[in-house]
């Protein structure tokens, strides 16, 4: 038995950190797009990277399983009670210019650093317009659209590792297709970007485009698209041609707008862990193509 867990996580990181936000019996399904999943014990919201990384330690110490949280996109949470914790980034809100940098916190939305930027004069953060998304998830997923990720503007990561607050330059990220090493169990804190000058009637150009793009996408709880483009190809066109389109688990569908978009109508998180499986089967078996999943699975584990 992990030390101390009769009492409750809640009431355990209650009584370590009574000067934290601490959450208790947080809803999933609440907190993310797709809408589905359980109930997690508690939710902790650090201040700052000494507070996480307090915290982090701590929990990896007395073995509780803990996950981290941004804005509940690109992310597909567990079914059921959940005996754990997780962190969330929601007050690390800091927007700082300074030079040619803008600071940002792992809790400022896409939106409030699109607009920072635009006030302030720079460019290069438009592609970023009306996707939901947070800094520090930004970053772990190295979120973006074809031709421009977040791994174009980021300079250096501030972060907790084992416990720990390092700062990782930009070759140590190691930036990829919607993924980076914050994957591993790295907790984002805020990330330092580039911040180069661009004039007000580009910045709103570019802005309008972008947000003129969104549009056409599906309506309705999803997590945006669930699969990497394989190289040269678009996911979800070869879901569509694979005739996939409508396909349905429980309360789960493939968008007939866009295929690559499971929309969630009242099912659970297995509905569409389900669904995301025949999916992957199906192309497999008719294309040989093995899609890989660009969100995230929301899993607790006692990290040491």
């Amino acid at each position: 038995m992990i030390h101390g867990f009769n009492l409750g996580v809640y009431a355990l990181l209650h009584e370590k950190f009574p000067w934290l936000r601490i959450e208790e019996n947080v809803s999933l399904a609440r907190r993310t797009t797709i809408g589905c999943g359980g109930a997690v014990a508690a939710a902790a919201s650090p201040s700052d990277a000494e507070e996480a990384s307090e915290l982090l330690a701590y929990l990896s110490g007395s073995g509780i399983p803990y996950a981290f949280l941004g804005a509940g996109a690109n992310t597909l949470p567990e079914d059921g009670d959940i005996d754990g914790a997780l962190i969330r980034a929601d007050r690390l809100t800091a927007l700082l210019m300074g030079g040619n940098c803008i600071f940002a916190g792992a809790g400022v939305t896409g939106g409030a650093l699109c607009r920072f930027a635009r006030e302030n004069g720079v460019g290069g953060f438009e592609p970023f317009t009306g996707i939901p998304m947070t800094v520090g998830g930004a970053v772990t997923m190295n979120a973006g659209v074809p031709g421009w990720h977040i791994c174009d503007v980021a300079i250096r990561v501030l972060a907790v590792q084992n416990g720990k607050i390092r700062s990782f330059p930009h070759e140590m990220c190691a930036f990829g297709e919607k993924t980076s090493v914050f994957q591993e169990g790295i907790f984002v804190v805020g990330a330092l970007f580039r911040a180069e000058p661009a004039s007000k009637e580009r910045i709103a150009a570019n802005t309008a485009r972008y947000r003129e793009r969104r549009k056409s996408l599906p309506k309705g709880r999803s997590m945006g698209c669930t699969f990497v483009n394989p190289e040269g190809r678009s996911a979800g066109g070869i879901i569509e041609a694979c005739g996939l389109k409508g396909l349905r688990e429980g309360g789960a569908r493939v968008s007939e707008i866009h295929a690559n978009f499971i929309i969630n109508e009242g099912g659970t998180a297995a509905d569409v862990a389900a669904l995301i499986s025949r999916v992957k089967e199906e192309v497999r078996a008719k294309t040989g193509i093995s899609l890989r999943e660009e969100i995230r699975r929301l899993t607790f584990g006692a990290h040491t």
